[in-house]
């Protein structure tokens, strides 16, 4: 009679435990932001929007793509930085001449 007594136990403490412990897991992720590294002539059309510097068209196709990502929003857009893709060397002289992709930074 005692060891069901105590798994009984067991399980009732540990279920008890369980709600306060998933609640602190949703509170821990709060903003999620990734970036995207679109080339820039992926043959959408979004680098039209996108490459001109903040405007109400490159903030629609920037949303737009974001949520097609499963985020939100996008929080930043335009050309990417040169160090912010793979290849970029500064003093290296590039064998082809290709455009800078674009970046998105989507947010949930």
């Amino acid at each position: 009679m005692r060891r069901p007594a105590a798994v009984l136990l067991a399980l009732v403490l540990a279920t008890a435990a369980l709600p306060a412990s998933a609640g602190n897991e949703s509170t821990a992720i709060k903003h999620v932001e990734k970036t995207f590294l679109i080339p820039a002539e992926d043959g959408y059309g979004v680098g039209e929007c996108l490459s001109g510097g903040p405007s109400e068209c490159g903030q629609v196709v920037a949303n737009a793509w974001c949520e097609s990502q499963g985020f939100a929003s996008a929080s930043n857009y335009g050309i990417a930085a040169q160090d912010e893709y793979t290849g970029a060397i500064g003093d290296a002289a590039p064998v082809k001449s290709a455009p800078r992709p674009l970046r998105i930074t989507c947010q949930d």
